[in-house]
């Protein structure tokens, strides 16, 4: 295959979740559909590279696309009426009308199917690892090598998991349409979370030699966008959408030169993307004057108030505390009161978040984790205590699965041994 230039990958990229949601639409079958749509792409990847981008390159993809797809169920149905006596048959012609040309001209011409196929992909009938391998797949593009790479599994784990929740969908017959109104709420809660699970792998890897791996947060952001875009009014998703943007843009800041983790305080803030925490402010202002905020919108607004500040000790920190203060009351999220204690410290003094920290020892979903004990670490230090901040740093590095953490954790641990000794 020829080599694939970034503007034609990017573009199939975005053509791929709007081919596969019209035929899904057209013709059921998401798995034979999906099948067809990915040797689309890789026809047109090699005839738009070498020819150049066709005229209505959606149309021309789903086109191409159909024709597959219909080749497939025909000899299917062939198959099946070979294997099977029948007293009366459904010849594939009619199961298949109106014919290829036709059907692709009509489905092509109808409105982004993506929004409909990405509620398909996170519907709660699928567990929530399905869903986010099978919107990365499906929605996202990627391949099944790409997606496992991505999540450190083996290919054929991978596939596996995708397989399975495309089967899932085929046995639960589950309808390709939007859900209805009383059904959109929980479904998008689903979509957003699912969008901000991969955002969050991608930008702090729990695994692997890599702090961050770029392609799972940028395929997040690109999502996100998309559905911003089909959505213009959920505030929610706008919301994401600012949380990511503002968080993203510190990511080159986050490594120093030998890939070793660097804490936001510091950070070199000129290595920050200007541009990116510009335009993740603007989204967070406008998601935020309609209504109470939501838990994307309130943490997009602590994100917002961090990455307008040129230096550390420029940080609103009692703004942040508020804020984490309205989003603990709307969720019951261990690392939200975790961040919350840290803004207390910062506010009131680390004695008041160690405090706070307190409360969370009897919390069985966070009392091993390593962050509770790098936070404690953290505060510990500030409060002057470093035999005992640097025993915690020790115990965090032992309980996280990231190297460059406990790279981090283990050399801030060493060096507050060596100044007390």
């Amino acid at each position: 295959m020829i080599p694939v230039g970034p503007a034609v990958e990017g573009l199939l990229r975005e053509l791929a979740p709007q081919a596969l949601g019209a035929l899904v639409r057209r013709y059921g079958h998401f798995d034979v559909a999906e099948d067809a749509v990915q040797e689309a792409l890789l026809v047109a990847a090699d005839r738009w590279t070498a020819d150049g981008v066709p005229d209505g390159p959606r149309s021309w993809l789903i086109r191409v696309a159909s024709r597959r797809m219909i080749d497939q169920l025909r000899s299917d149905q062939a198959r099946r009426e070979r294997e099977v006596t029948a007293t009366t048959r459904v010849p594939a012609d009619q199961l298949l009308a109106p014919a290829a040309d036709t059907a692709a001209d009509t489905i092509a011409g109808h409105e982004d199917d993506s929004l409909t196929l990405l509620f398909l992909c996170c519907h709660p009938a699928l567990s929530r690892p399905a869903q986010v391998a099978l919107t990365l797949r499906a929605v996202g593009g990627l391949t099944t090598t790409e997606i496992a790479r991505a999540f450190l599994v083996p290919e054929a784990t991978m596939a596996q998991r995708v397989s399975r929740a495309k089967q899932r969908i085929k046995a639960s017959g589950i309808p390709f349409r939007t859900p209805p109104p009383a059904e959109r709420t929980e479904r998008l809660d689903a979509v957003l979370q699912v969008l901000y699970l991969i955002f969050n792998e991608g930008y702090t890897s729990s695994s692997g030699p890599a702090l961050h791996r770029v392609e799972l947060s940028a395929e997040a952001i690109r999502l996100t966008r998309m559905l911003h875009r089909l959505l213009p009014e959920e505030r929610e998703a706008a919301g994401l959408l600012a949380l990511m943007v503002l968080t993203d843009a510190r990511r080159d800041a986050r490594t120093g030169p030998d890939g070793g983790l660097v804490p936001m305080a510091e950070q070199d803030r000129s290595r920050w993307d200007r541009s990116a925490i510009a335009e993740g402010v603007e989204l967070v202002t406008r998601a935020m004057s309609g209504g109470p905020a939501g838990p994307y919108r309130l943490q997009a607004a602590i994100a917002a108030v961090h990455g307008e500040a040129e230096r550390a000790e420029d940080t609103d920190w009692p703004q942040i505390l508020a804020l984490y203060t309205l989003l603990a009351r709307l969720t019951d999220s261990p690392v939200v009161a975790l961040n919350r204690a840290v803004a207390a410290a910062m506010t009131h003094g680390p004695d008041a978040g160690l405090a706070l920290l307190r409360r969370l020892e009897a919390d069985g979903r966070i009392a091993e984790h390593h962050r509770l004990y790098a936070v404690r670490a953290h505060l510990l230090e500030l409060a002057g205590e470093r035999e005992a901040a640097a025993e915690q740093y020790r115990a965090a590095a032992r309980r996280t699965t990231s190297p460059p953490e406990q790279r981090y954790l283990a050399a801030r641990a060493s060096r507050l041994a060596r100044g007390s000794g």
